[in-house]
């Protein structure tokens, strides 16, 4: 049995050269620690990281061996909002911890009918659309905003900073817990 080249760190996007392979991977897909992943030439390697990661388009896997495998953002089931006040519609995505591409004339988010109904009822115009999902990573610079874990350590005293976050779809509640 052979063992499969392994990725222990990431390079991040604009400090590599050259990759010898890609890997398109979905935007929950790019989210992981540990897992088996196929490159684009069909060759297998073991993604083995010491902290789950959020990669973007762009980043690479370092192998073992030293050869880089480009991550390429997979085209996934999308909708694309736009409007006159898009400043005011971004609020409202955001307000609800959804991840989001901000474009300079549109919106990409997931696709979530509860959010579709809201934009529309607030003017938006919302479209079906199947391309790649590059959201913003966050205030706290590279990473998810939504659905993992968010604590801090802040100062001597250790003090931990946590969220929770659970959606009721199906009624369109959203609530919060902010502990500090």
């Amino acid at each position: 049995m052979t063992q499969l080249p392994t990725a222990h760190e990431i390079a991040r996007k604009g400090h590599w050269e050259t990759a010898s392979d890609t890997v398109t991977l979905s935007y929950e897909d790019r989210f992981l620690r540990r897992k088996v992943l196929t490159a684009g030439s069909g060759a297998g390697f073991l993604v083995d990281l010491a902290h789950t990661e959020s990669l973007d388009h762009g980043d690479a896997f370092r192998l073992t061996d030293g050869r880089l495998v480009e991550v390429v953002a997979a085209s996934e089931p999308l909708l694309a909002v736009s409007g006159d006040d898009l400043p005011r519609i971004a609020w409202h995505i955001g307000n609800r911890h959804t991840p989001c591409q901000i474009e300079a004339v549109r919106l990409l988010i997931q696709r979530d009918h509860v959010i579709r109904d809201m934009l529309q009822r607030i003017g938006a115009t919302v479209t079906e659309v199947d391309e790649p999902f590059t959201p913003e990573g966050g205030a706290y610079g590279h990473g998810r905003t939504h659905g993992h874990d968010h604590s801090h350590s802040h100062g001597p005293e250790g003090h931990s900073h946590g969220h929770s976050h659970a959606h009721d779809h199906d009624h369109g509640h959203h609530h919060h817990d902010h502990e500090h």
